[in-house]
């Protein structure tokens, strides 16, 4: 698909959303029953918007880091209710968001002192194998 064809296409059918995302139709199906997305209807044909797109990779993005559907269905229904910019929603959505940073910075401090002790774990069994290797090559 062409940047061009990409700007003026409006709509996508499911399949191309599954391939765009590399994510099976009963994913996307069961993403709208979760009312995260809201795609129009031809008869049966489902019809994807713009937004849908776009909540559909946020919502993809949000599930790798660790949102709930819930937290993230939460976040679309306030910024869908906050088109004048609500103060008191709009301060929800940076408490929720705040405290969803705090979690990965604190996810990401815990990765780094796992490395840090597997790195210690992998240096301590190469000097052990070392020294084992040494003791054989002497006898």
């Amino acid at each position: 698909m062409t940047l061009q064809s990409r700007i003026t296409k409006k709509t996508y059918g499911i399949s191309e959303l599954s391939k765009e995302f590399d994510i099976t139709t009963r994913t996307i199906r069961f993403y709208e029953q979760q009312g995260l997305i809201s795609p129009t209807r031809n008869g049966q044909t489902r019809i994807y918007s713009e937004k849908d797109r776009v909540r559909l990779m946020l919502t993809l993005r949000g599930k790798r880091l660790g949102f709930s559907l819930a937290e993230t269905k939460e976040l679309f229904d306030l910024y869908d209710t906050t088109l004048e910019g609500d103060e008191k929603q709009l301060n929800l959505i940076l408490g929720i968001l705040g405290e969803k940073k705090a979690e990965l910075d604190q996810q990401l401090q815990d990765i780094q002192r796992v490395q840090t002790e597997l790195n210690l774990v992998q240096d301590r069994c190469q000097k052990a194998l070392d020294e084992v290797l040494s003791k054989k090559t002497q006898s």
